[in-house]
């Protein structure tokens, strides 16, 4: 059976919910209790929201003089809820990531409340555990890689990472992949934690360039002009070769809890394979 036509009834994981009037300080807790990446909000068991690690970090950052005990699950921006149902398939869910570029799919019941959610990742490993396909990862790796060299001052580094909105830099010598620097090798200590740990390449540039704050970035660039690539790049990155199966991409991915690794031929950088490229190939 093709991966594809699997019924989402399979996916489904349980996530765990607040009501609306739970504290942010109890909504903190049991993400950080659950180790989950975000938690569903729900009203008499219908889902109304999503609270993500990020958002609480950028609640409490905002909250300036306001007490952070008055702050509730109902007080967050609303956003939009993407639904499916037990019945719909693994390509529709794959479509539906792939339109609208998310990462969770609420799944509800027949009467409409919550049975639960299904992620990028569940999909990815739906891939490798229940796919009988063979494909090849130059089938579906990016051939477009932004590189730099490990000599290249790490302020054109940054400038990269600004330009084409991506979250890392494969460094590379002599066309083999030598280091990766991302995005958060660049956020400055007094920039929001929330923003360093979501890296948003956007955000960091909006932040940075807030009123008041320029002089903290031109402090920050002064600091690092004698640093160059391999000063800070985290060497010997984890590969796969292009003419291996997608399914060992996967495993990688999963054993190494990395999102995307670079692709190689004869030890020559070819490409880059993420979790997305594998949505985007369960959605054709």
């Amino acid at each position: 059976m093709d991966v594809r036509n699997l019924k989402l009834s399979e996916l489904i994981t349980k996530p765990i919910t607040v009501g609306p009037s739970t504290t942010l300080m109890k909504t903190r807790e049991s993400i950080l209790k659950h180790k989950v990446k975000r938690v569903i909000v729900t009203d008499k068991k219908k889902p109304i929201g999503i609270i993500t690690e990020k958002d609480l970090a950028k609640k409490i950052y905002d909250l300036g003089t306001k007490s952070i005990k008055s702050v509730k699950a109902s007080d967050f921006k609303p956003k939009t809820l993407f639904t499916l149902t037990r019945e719909n398939t693994v390509k529709e869910c794959a479509k539906m990531m792939k339109r609208h570029r998310i990462s969770v799919v609420i799944i509800l019941d027949k009467d409409k409340t919550l049975e639960g959610i299904v992620t990028n990742t569940d999909l990815t490993t739906a891939f490798l555990t229940k796919g009988s396909d063979s494909i090849k990862v130059s089938k579906i790796m990016n051939p477009n890689v932004i590189t730099a060299a490990p000599g290249d001052p790490i302020l054109h580094v940054e400038s990269l990472l600004l330009k084409y909105g991506v979250s890392r830099i494969i460094i590379k010598r002599n066309q083999n992949p030598v280091g990766v620097i991302t995005f958060r090798d660049f956020v400055p200590a007094k920039i929001p934690q929330w923003i360093a740990e979501s890296a948003d390449p956007k955000e960091v540039q909006e932040y940075k360039f807030k009123k008041g704050l320029e002089e903290i970035h031109s402090n920050q660039m002064s600091y690092l002009f004698p640093f160059h690539a391999t000063d800070i790049m985290a060497a010997n990155p984890i590969t796969v070769e292009a003419d291996e199966d997608v399914k060992s991409a996967i495993t990688k991915m999963i054993k190494y809890d990395i999102s995307g690794l670079p692709v190689v031929r004869k030890g020559k950088l070819v490409g880059i394979i993420t979790k997305s490229d594998i949505v985007n190939t369960l959605a054709n």
